[in-house]
């Protein structure tokens, strides 16, 4: 395949995950779906963080337009754009790390809920795992499922981080031979 085309390729996949990643930190703003939440300021410490928005969404945003561009054929699309193509995917993978680390955090310390009317995160340091044990999302009596609901879109941020960062790899090795093979940009080889 043609380094060129494979840098189309990735940056049309990494579009709709920067779209995913946004989306799912914008959600997590809002558990049980009410903006009540969020005006009083109980909110997961880690939605806070917006590892979607920033690393995921932000951070990835400029690699994939780059990537997009080495694809094309003109200025971007040479040895030189190729190399360029690295460093900006270097940023990529710095986002999807910073989304990964957030969401794994996120999940790992369970959501910000309402027990016997004190707001606490009572899942942060327990000695048993809240992700397999559902018998302790009781517990959590506001929001409502608000252990489901941040446990859904974590694990989805997770996914997303991890392909992005896949991709990001991918491109570096693909700018890597793009760089010192050249591309082939011409109709007949696309």
């Amino acid at each position: 395949m043609c380094s060129g085309k494979c840098s189309r390729c990735i940056a049309g996949t990494l579009y709709p995950l920067i779209l995913l990643s946004i989306i799912c930190n914008i959600v997590l703003f809002f558990p049980g779906w009410d903006i009540k939440y969020v005006k009083n300021g109980h909110i997961t410490e880690e939605v806070k963080y917006m590892g979607g928005i920033i690393g995921g969404g932000i951070l990835m945003l400029f690699p994939a337009f780059y990537i997009q561009l080495t694809g094309e054929q003109g200025c971007c699309g040479n040895r030189f754009g190729m190399f360029l193509s690295i460093i900006f995917t270097a940023v990529g993978v710095t986002g999807a790390l910073y989304s990964f680390t957030v969401a794994v955090s996120g999940l790992g310390n369970g959501p910000l809920c309402k027990i016997n009317s004190t707001w606490t995160t009572p899942f942060k340091n327990s000695t048993f795992t809240y992700l397999t044990g559902n018998k302790y999302w009781q517990e959590c009596t506001e929001p409502k499922n608000v252990v489901q609901f941040n446990m859904g879109l974590f694990i989805t941020l997770i996914a997303a981080s991890c392909l992005q960062g896949l991709l990001c790899a991918i491109q570096m090795i693909n700018g890597l031979f793009g760089c010192l093979c050249g591309i082939c940009n011409n109709k007949g080889a696309l």
